[in-house]
This record gives C-alpha cells, sequence and structure tokens, in this order.
C-alpha cells in the first residue's frame, strides 16, 4: 500500500490509527510517517532529520537512528502478529554514513522469519539520495499469558 507525501500525515495517522488502534507517543514526537506496507511482510517508513536529534557533529545521533528502526520494527512485528503483546529482545544497528540536518531517513523493514513465539526483522536505512545510512536487526518475542 503505498502512500504519496501529498496528505503525508493525514496518511501515516490513519493508517497507524487503523492498524493500530493508537498513534504511539514515540512515532508522533520523531513524525514518522509510513511510505509502504506489504501486509504482514515489510514496511518503509520515513523520519525526517531534526536539529533535536543532532550531536555535536552535527548529524543525527546513533540513539534517533536506531529508535527511528524500533519505529519500524515494532508496528511490523504487530501487524504480522496481531497482538501488542511483543517485546524486542535485541536491535543490533551498524553505522554506514552520517546523515544529515533537513534530509529524511528512510527505513525498509522486512521479516526474516516468524515462529511461533518469536520473531526475526532486519532493516536499512537511507537518507533520501538513497545511500546506505545504517542496517539493523532485531528479534522480538511474542509473549505468552497463561490462560492464552
Amino acid at each position: 500500500m503505498p502512500m504519496d507525501k501529498q496528505g503525508q500525515d493525514d496518511n501515516y495517522y490513519s493508517f497507524v490509527k487503523e492498524h493500530l488502534g493508537v498513534v504511539p507517543p514515540c512515532f508522533s514526537s520523531m513524525k514518522t510517517r509510513v511510505v509502504d506496507y506489504d501486509s504482514g511482510k515489510s514496511i518503509t517508513i520515513a523520519v525526517p532529520v531534526m536539529e533535536s536529534y543532532l550531536n555535536p557533529e552535527g548529524t543525527m545521533q546513533g540513539g534517533f537512528i536506531a529508535a527511528a528502526f524500533d519505529n519500524a520494527f515494532g508496528p511490523l512485528c504487530f501487524l504480522a502478529t496481531g497482538t501488542s503483546h511483543t517485546a524486542a529482545l535485541n536491535i543490533i544497528t551498524n553505522y554506514h554514513r552520517p546523515i544529515f540536518l533537513g534530509e529524511e531517513l528512510v527505513i525498509v523493514a522486512r521479516i526474516t522469519s516468524k515462529g511461533r513465539t518469536i520473531i526475526h526483522m532486519e532493516a536499512e536505512g537511507y537518507n533520501q539520495y538513497g545511500k546506505l545510512v545504517a542496517t539493523s536487526t532485531t528479534s522480538y518475542i511474542v509473549k505468552q499469558y497463561r490462560g492464552e
């Protein structure tokens, strides 16, 4: 379901509300938008690089890049499992080049394997020129509760 940039905020918040039920504060504070979604397989998001994300070098700080990846992994896991009872076991992020104020970090995340309780995902983050900025992998657990 590709989404165009026109009306991107409305598209994003409508998508999130429809599929997740709520817009998590971490999404709205990072001004995350959904660019594309392939049901239960992959999601593409975009996050603008804002001044508050900059490190002393004037580039997006690594923790914010990792948080942007998490803003892709979390919804993808929820959409693939149909439950919010999941938690990240780990997130490993490797940085390849800096990204600068005013640019947009585009993250393409996909599920690499999905078991009954563990889901593995990987993603790449690109700048608006298509250059690789960072890569990330994660594993999520689907939490089981008594009686389920």
